[in-house]
């Protein structure tokens, strides 16, 4: 059936009501128009004596319908296959930056303790003192 089942992708439901004479409730119904399904794949329909679309073969329809089903929910498997396996991907990758993150903030914690360690020592923490070594005008050293 592979592709030719793809024909039921282009099918148009209608609501429509049969004639008085065949339902005098006027019970709204459910299904396809023979002519237009006939233009759309001719194997779909019966035909009356003058070869004129008559009713859809409905049981060709559904057998169809099952089998763009299949195709779809093997679509639907393999996406989810796909998907777990790139949520594994991701769920790795993230474990491994945390990892990383925290080894970073052990190495900056290290170094702001060496910081505050040089910054605590007397001798290093006062502020240099700067000499000027220029000549004012009209002064002589």
């Amino acid at each position: 059936m592979a592709a030719a089942s793809e024909a039921i992708l282009a099918l148009k439901p209608v609501t429509f009501r049969y004639k008085e004479d065949l339902d005098p409730a006027g019970t709204a119904q459910f299904g396809l128009v023979a002519e237009e399904v006939a233009r759309i794949d001719p194997d779909l329909v019966g035909r009356d004596e003058q070869g004129k679309p008559y009713t859809v073969r409905y049981e060709a329809v559904n057998a169809m319908l099952l089998n763009e089903f299949l195709k779809e929910h093997r679509k639907v498997e393999k996406m989810e296959t796909r998907m777990a396996e790139e949520r594994k991907k991701f769920e790795s990758a993230l474990v491994q930056q945390q990892k990383q993150i925290a080894g970073l903030t052990i190495g900056l914690k290290e170094q702001a303790a060496q910081l505050r360690k040089i910054n605590s020592q007397p001798h290093l923490a006062q502020q240099p003192q700067l000499v000027s070594n220029t000549k004012q005008h009209g002064q002589t050293n």
